[in-house]
């Protein structure tokens, strides 16, 4: 196993690469809450540095969850890191406010911090980015438990101005709980965002799609994202899930999850896709629960990835 804390439970993680060190950053709560159930509502964001995606320096916690009635009073949760024009590294994480102790209600909002350097970071006043109830279901708006809209990923497609942002979300519209889509807004300075339709259709089988990376290997598109086998309805109910992919062009445009494969079964999950010195596309994932039924965490070995001759990402040999 790549990176473990002894006392922490790890999951979901980010990378960034600034040409010389790969900076992890990481999900994490205290074993000592006794039920890794519990890990969700506890969760801070974590920093860890690697120059091979294997032997990792543990830097700890970056920064604490917001004051209380904050919009990340109660957990940070996922995001992405990226860097701006000017220089500046920015992480968009995802803010949780459950809003009481013994209910699952829980509101997910986009929230942005800024660092010179991937180690000193500063909140901005947030959130930066909402769920827009003329998309996107909200919470009240169905039985869904949650208002999700978390885990952005930001990127800026080769020559252009605009930048873009996918979000785990739910539609709407659509029968339930069959409306997980690709949420999706956008911003020319990294700073004010715009809450657009998303870019997927509900009734795909995806209660939710989450933990979303875009990237490029041998110059075509891929999507890779999540949904477990508890999150499976319609006609993917009753089978397995983990993390999944699959190619698509003109992106950011209009995209069919019905296309995507299992790339590994969710004893893996949250997978992250990095690259090693070599250029060589590898898979990463934090060790989901086990057979026994029983949550490990902690981020697995990179595993080495190839573009299978129809087009899809898939793994060299099974993990």
């Amino acid at each position: 196993m790549s990176f473990r804390l002894d006392f922490d439970w790890v999951w979901d993680f980010w990378l960034a690469d600034d040409g010389e060190r790969h900076d992890m950053f990481y999900l994490h709560a205290p074993k000592a809450l006794g039920n890794p159930d519990l890990r969700h509502r506890n969760a801070r964001i974590g920093h860890a540095t690697s120059t091979d995606l294997r032997t990792w320096e543990n830097h700890g916690r970056i920064f604490e969850a917001g004051a209380p009635g904050a919009f990340d009073c109660t957990a940070n949760w996922t995001g992405s890191v990226t860097r701006g024009p000017d220089s500046l590294w920015r992480l968009f994480y995802t803010g949780s406010r459950f809003l009481s102790p013994d209910s699952n209600a829980n509101i997910e909002t986009v929230g942005l911090a800024t660092s010179p350097d991937l180690f000193t970071w500063t909140k901005q006043p947030g959130p930066i980015c909402v769920a827009d109830p003329a998309h996107y279901e909200v919470l009240g708006s169905s039985s869904w438990p949650e208002e999700a809209w978390r885990d952005p990923w930001v990127f800026r497609p080769q020559g252009s101005d605009l930048w873009h942002m996918l979000i785990t979300a739910r539609s709407r519209t659509g029968a339930e709980p069959d409306r997980g889509v690709v949420g999706h807004a956008t911003s020319s300075d990294l700073a004010t965002w715009q809450v657009q339709p998303a870019l997927s259709q509900p009734g795909t089988g995806f209660m939710h799609l989450e933990v979303f990376q875009y990237l490029e290997v041998e110059g075509t598109g891929h999507l890779v994202f999540c949904c477990d086998a508890g999150r499976l309805t319609g006609r993917l109910a009753g089978q397995r899930g983990g993390i999944w992919t699959f190619p698509v062009k003109n992106f950011p445009g209009p995209v069919d999850p019905t296309k995507a494969r299992l790339l590994v079964t969710d004893e893996l999950y949250a997978g992250r896709v990095a690259f090693d010195r070599a250029g060589r596309p590898m898979l990463m994932a934090f060790h989901n629960v086990s057979a026994d039924g029983i949550f490990h965490g902690g981020v697995s070995d990179p595993m080495p990835l190839r573009l299978g001759a129809d087009g899809y990402l898939t793994l060299e040999q099974a993990p």
